[in-house]
């Protein structure tokens, strides 16, 4: 079975010993906002993927990927953790979607400034 997003966001929120109040505070919600991103009751998006991936420093595929079960054998003293292999999780087909959304988003934006540059 393949863990929830939010739940690994929480495990590696812990992990890196930060508060909901240090992630809330750094990604401009209040704490009960930020709280309700790690039980599940706000859908998670794949822009606050980022923000929260930023926030924790790790890429968004490791927050998809976390296994806390791998964390012994990847984990340095310094907490961080080395990237696991692609094969080691799979990406929900809804999270897919907005993620290719964005990438298209973005070729469109790097195509306008392109010819605002010329």
């Amino acid at each position: 079975m393949i863990e929830q997003p939010e739940i690994k966001i929480k495990q590696l929120r812990e992990l890196k010993n930060y508060t909901q109040e240090f992630m809330a505070t750094q990604l401009g919600l209040s704490t009960r906002a930020y709280s309700k991103i790690e039980s599940g009751e706000t859908q998670l998006t794949i822009n606050r993927l980022n923000e929260i991936s930023s926030v924790l420093g790790i890429e968004p595929m490791e927050i998809l990927g976390f296994d806390h079960k791998n964390i012994f054998t990847n984990c340095t003293q310094e907490g961080d953790y080395n990237t696991m292999g692609s094969s080691s999780y799979s990406m929900p087909d809804k999270l897919l979607e907005q993620y290719e959304l964005r990438i298209q988003q973005l070729e469109s934006e790097v195509l306008f400034l392109r010819t605002l540059i010329k």
